[in-house]
């Protein structure tokens, strides 16, 4: 399983530096939907990070897919979660299992 990273130059930045290989720079919201429904149809990719300010520009639609999606994990960072899963409970329903426990 792979790590994906979509977001702006600088966002991605530093996920590349850490030596994630999978990184997509999304500047416009048409790249970024691209970008996302391309990842999501990747099945080497367990993890997708978004920047939760990238996760508002999306279509509803897409949003709530992206919500539900196990495979693909979806971590949205860079902000507060509101009304969505904590990324524990994200965590807990991709593995199966409470890590916290």
């Amino acid at each position: 399983m792979e790590i994906a990273v979509i977001g702006n130059s600088e966002f991605i930045l530093g996920f590349r530096l850490a030596g994630i290989r999978k990184t997509y720079a999304a500047e416009s919201d048409e790249k970024l939907n691209e970008c996302i429904t391309s990842v999501m149809q990747d099945g080497q990719v367990g993890i997708l990070v978004l920047n939760s300010s990238d996760m508002e520009r999306i279509p509803r639609r897409l949003r709530a897919t992206l919500d539900k999606s196990v495979k693909p994990t979806v971590i949205a960072i860079g902000g507060e979660e509101e009304g969505g899963l904590s990324m524990r409970e994200k965590i807990k329903r991709s593995v199966g299992v409470d890590l916290w426990k």
